[in-house]
């Protein structure tokens, strides 16, 4: 049997080989090293993740290997006010960032669980509830499924779902200063959720006015990928470097809008920038009715419509009672979230 394929690093530069390693230790992460531009040729293609120093990079270049769809030229020094070139992380500066690649690139051999990010077109757009939706359509699915609440400013998404109540629950400010590899199967069970849904948010009272570390996001988001089954993903409406990781790495964002025209107006102050960060962007329009169809809308954003969503009966008395939301089979939530849920390409078998 062929061996698990594993990060390469290509450099023979002793001090930034010994920074690397470090952070692949950490990561607990198993690499190969080229100290040679023939030795990284043999193992390029395998790698799914290759480092490059800035001693073999020309060299490298010179060698003319096949395009690595993962490949990161690093160097060490101090940072400068020009900043980080395209392609180029700087070591001690870029440690989290290149500690997260590693965590990403020690997944288990499987594709990563499919990603699906859900972003307001303005504020109380209804995202959280979609959000909320599609990870209660994991959970009928029979998939373990993360829901990532990066909002600062949000309520929670534990709070939707009703298991707010746990004690001493585990959340973001465990993680803030955390180094290394952070695996899913022994962080979940800290987490409020649910039978199948497992909430990374706030705990209360720790405070979320500020936007999460890129490093811990980046961390937290590659352990979901690689131990969950599902990961579902409430995003603020701002462009901070932790959001554009998700943005970056989910398979579908969805950006909810309610069908009236100040809220059209503010959803196209976000839509040229997602559909810039994200690969696959689709409009959700709420209540959309008369003149201003969701398909109007959608044409103005210049987006795929991914749903014509209808007013919802009494949702506004399942959120005062404390129900979750999306949990009835005739609800339009439930059932575009279920039929979302559906058509994904799930990599791991359900158990």
């Amino acid at each position: 049997m062929d061996p698990q394929p594993r990060p390469l690093i290509a450099t023979d530069d002793p001090n930034l080989l010994d920074d690397l390693l470090r952070l692949a230790s950490a990561a607990s992460v198993e690499v190969d090293v080229a100290r040679t531009v023939e030795r990284a040729m043999r193992l390029w293609t395998r790698a799914p993740l290759a480092l490059v120093g800035t001693d073999l990079s020309p060299e490298l270049r010179a060698a003319d290997p096949p395009p690595h769809p993962h490949l990161v030229v690093v160097c060490r020094g101090e940072a400068t006010d020009t900043g980080r070139r395209e392609g180029l992380l700087l070591l001690p500066r870029d440690e989290d960032e290149l500690a997260g690649m590693f965590s990403e690139a020690a997944e288990d051999g499987t594709a990563p669980a499919p990603t699906l990010a859900v972003v307001g077109g303005r504020g109380g757009a209804g995202a959280s509830l979609l959000t909320v939706a599609l990870a209660l359509a994991g959970e009928r699915a029979g998939l373990r499924t993360a829901l990532l609440d990066t909002d600062p400013l949000g309520c929670g998404a534990d709070v939707y779902l009703g298991c707010e109540g746990l004690e001493q629950p585990a959340g973001w400010g465990d993680l803030l200063h955390r180094n290394g590899r952070m695996r899913w199967r022994d962080l979940s069970p800290k987490l409020p959720g649910t039978s199948h849904v497992s909430v990374l948010t706030w705990t209360r009272g720790a405070g979320g006015e500020r936007p999460l570390p890129v490093g811990a996001v980046r961390s937290a988001l590659a352990s979901a990928r690689s131990g969950a089954d599902l990961v579902v993903a409430d995003l603020p409406r701002s462009f901070d470097p932790a959001t554009r990781v998700v943005l970056n790495r989910a398979d579908v964002v969805f950006v909810v809008i309610p069908a009236d025209v100040p809220s059209v107006v503010a959803a196209t102050r976000v839509a040229d920038r997602l559909r810039e960060e994200a690969p696959v962007v689709r409009a959700v329009v709420r209540g959309a009715g008369g003149e201003l169809s969701a398909e109007v809308i959608a044409g103005t954003l210049r987006m795929p419509l991914g749903a014509d969503l209808p007013p919802e009966p009494g949702l506004a008395r399942t959120l005062a009672s404390g129900r979750a939301p999306a949990r009835r089979s005739r609800s339009p939530l439930a059932r575009f979230a279920d039929g979302v849920v559906g058509a994904l390409p799930l990599p791991r078998a359900v158990s």
